[in-house]
């Protein structure tokens, strides 16, 4: 019998981050998660790139003998399309995306993955987790020094050995398995699982259609704090039959998270994104809503007495201007009061971080403050850049300092900035550690 999906996604930029770097797909033929990094509003480019490739195999799906190769070439294309974003626009240099998905090849499945993105497969109740992390953690469980435990809460668990960044060449996981009337597909950023464990998952999958999962999973994430963009895509393998019956069942594509996004695809001009049931028309979400009449649940008799005439309107507008006036004065001695305490704290504040990116790429360098903005003013202040090039530093040590390493004082800034001067010689010698870059 036929069989195809049924899907459903869902991407938010949870509690925390300023932005959503994710970016998601469901097609009839390709299921993606892609979780952008970088910085500079990077991230977001890079995912959409790699949803963007990856997704132009749901128009043209490569026949189920060639499935492997179509995914290793596009994910390829996606490298080189990033490098040439970047040798465009330099101070993107340091940008980065995983990408997780499933090629759907009538009755099989194929995997691609790069990253800590991941893909689980729930089969007659049991979730089984088909990708494995491309992460410095995990390469401590495979070794035995980790549990998986002691993995979920280690402080580097998001630390990446692999992830297309247009810079290091990279060979991704691929895989070929079965597909059976029943299975349910998830594909996920980190976001989700870096909150919701595999048990939890378990009993969320087992339960409702695609659609009302995927939000049940988003919502549970944000219940728990969300610190990450989450995004989620769901599928279901369906009897062809069952769908051509129920029109609703009838897909187009959906598009989430950044790839989605208007001003995201008008920064990228030379890609082709894909088609989007619901498109982004660019609308914000935080316009005002419509105020009614200023007099709405008062009540006026339209009469004054005699003995009133002093308290008319220019009185009472007195008394309210006098009343505004004062309550301004209060509000900008509480945040002047609260600028000088933030002010203080901040300086005692230090972090280890990237250099603003110029035309001959990123340094490793010193910050004072921390890493953040409030009502658009730097929280940061750079104090001294190196010599150390990011680019020369090992993949996983990369994106640690684009997401920042904090110190406790200038010493401590300075002993991190001498470790990464030590990789950085290591990785020129004979026997360089794992990820440095390729000469």
């Amino acid at each position: 019998m036929p069989l195809t999906l049924r899907y459903a996604a869902r991407s938010d930029v949870g509690l925390v981050r300023a932005g959503n770097e994710d970016s998601g797909y469901a097609g009839p033929r390709m299921l993606l998660v892609a979780d952008g990094m970088g910085g500079h509003a990077a991230g977001e480019l890079a995912s959409a790139i790699a949803v963007a490739t990856l997704s132009s195999l749901n128009e043209n799906p490569p026949s189920a003998a060639d499935a492997l190769g179509a995914l290793a070439d596009a994910v390829d294309r996606v490298g080189i399309t990033l490098g040439s974003v970047v040798a465009d626009e330099p101070e993107l240099a340091g940008m980065g995306t995983t990408v997780t998905g499933i090629a759907w090849l009538g009755g099989r499945i194929a995997v691609v993955h790069v990253g800590d993105s991941r893909a689980y497969l729930l089969r007659e109740g049991a979730l089984v987790q088909l990708t494995h992390d491309h992460t410095y953690v995990q390469t401590l469980v495979d070794a035995g020094r980790l549990t998986e435990e002691q993995a979920a809460k280690h402080p580097r668990r998001s630390l990446l050995t692999r992830a297309l960044d247009g810079i290091t060449p990279v060979e991704a996981d691929l895989s070929v398995r079965e597909a059976r009337v029943g299975d349910r597909y998830l594909l996920c950023s980190d976001g989700l699982t870096g909150v919701i464990g595999d048990e939890r998952l378990q009993t969320i999958l087992a339960q409702q259609d695609p659609t009302g999962c995927v939000t049940h999973l988003v919502d549970e994430a944000l219940e728990r704090g969300a610190p990450d963009n989450v995004t989620v895509v769901i599928a279901d393998v369906v009897d062809m039959a069952e769908v051509l019956d129920d029109r609703a069942a009838q897909q187009e594509p959906v598009v989430v998270g950044a790839a989605g996004e208007a001003r995201v695809r008008h920064r990228l001009p030379q890609v082709a994104f894909p088609r989007d049931a619901q498109p982004d028309a660019g609308r914000s979400s935080t316009q005002p809503l419509p105020m009614g009449p200023l007099t709405r649940g008062s009540r006026s008799t339209g009469m004054r007495s005699r003995g009133s005439r002093g308290r008319g309107p220019r009185s009472i507008r007195g008394k309210r201007l006098l009343w505004l006036g004062v309550t301004v004065a209060v509000l900008v001695g509480l945040i002047g009061a609260l600028a000088l305490g933030l002010r203080s704290w901040t300086a005692t504040q230090w972090y280890v971080g990237t250099s603003p990116s110029a035309a001959s790429g990123s340094f490793v360098a010193i910050y004072q403050g921390v890493p953040q903005e409030l009502f658009g003013i730097h929280l940061a202040a750079l104090v001294t850049t190196s010599s150390v090039p990011l680019s020369s530093l090992p993949s996983f040590d990369q994106e640690l300092l684009t997401r920042t390493i904090p110190a406790s004082s200038r010493s401590d800034a300075e002993r991190i900035v001498e470790q990464m001067r030590q990789k950085a010689i290591d990785c020129l010698g004979s026997n360089p550690p794992a990820g440095c870059p390729v000469a």
